[in-house]
């Protein structure tokens, strides 16, 4: 494994998640071309991807973003996840390489603006999404979920040496009812346990940042605290 160099920045921002907080990143050498086995184990340490920006909180005064990863050879769905695949099961799974976003842009471009014109990613456009989600290191795929072949939602994830990673998840947002993006992480934990790899990392739960709260409510959940992955409790 060639020498992974990262680098810390001297200024902060203002925290997208907890505006009233500063925010700093530590970054990949953004020259590096990862292989699956580095980007594995970047994930084990805490780092996530966004596109080929490889990195992980390192803030000056708050250490609110927890890493966390589901558990998938003890999946343990809630009565409400119970109902939520039960609500689903007429979809279709499809498991999709990369595509030109022809077909996924105008959904992602409908869930930015209705879900998140508060966020960073608004006003979306396709080079936004085309360096957000297509650009990888030759590991991603979607999970995308079809309704008589109309594509309703995708989860962008990392195939990684030991588990799977759930980058982003958009979707139709007259589809809120069917709860989509919970619909789809828990049928990626389940995809992930067939395929007998341990894990799904879900990225950050931000403590104080309401957006973020839904990812408790996995179960088995392991959280990396103190540079080590502990079991959590719901």
């Amino acid at each position: 494994m060639k020498q992974i160099r990262v680098f810390l920045p001297h200024e902060s921002h203002t925290c997208s998640y907890l505006p009233q907080f500063r925010s700093r990143s530590l970054y990949v050498d953004p020259r590096i071309d990862l292989s699956q086995e580095e980007l594995s184990l970047l994930n084990q340490n805490g780092f996530r991807r966004s596109g080929k920006v490889v990195y992980r909180p390192e803030c000056p005064n708050c250490n609110a973003c927890t890493p966390l990863r589901i558990l998938t050879d003890d999946l343990n769905f809630s009565r409400s996840q119970k109902r939520i695949m039960k609500r689903n099961r007429d979809l279709e799974l499809r498991v999709e390489s990369p595509v030109d976003g022809a077909l996924h842009y105008p959904i992602y471009e409908n869930y930015i603006i209705q879900r998140h014109s508060d966020g960073d990613m608004f006003p979306p456009s396709f080079d936004q999404y085309q360096g957000f989600l297509l650009e990888d290191f030759g590991t991603t795929r979607f999970l995308c979920a079809y309704k008589d072949n109309h594509l309703l939602g995708a989860l962008v994830f990392d195939q990684l040496d030991d588990g799977l990673s759930s980058v982003y998840c958009f979707f139709d947002p007259d589809q809120s009812k069917r709860s989509p993006a919970m619909f789809l992480i828990l049928s990626l934990s389940t995809i992930s346990n067939q395929l007998g790899l341990p894990y799904n990392y879900l990225g950050y739960q931000v403590d104080g940042c309401q957006k973020m709260a839904y990812k408790s409510q996995f179960s088995p959940l392991e959280a990396l605290i103190d540079d080590e992955w502990q079991a959590i409790q719901r």
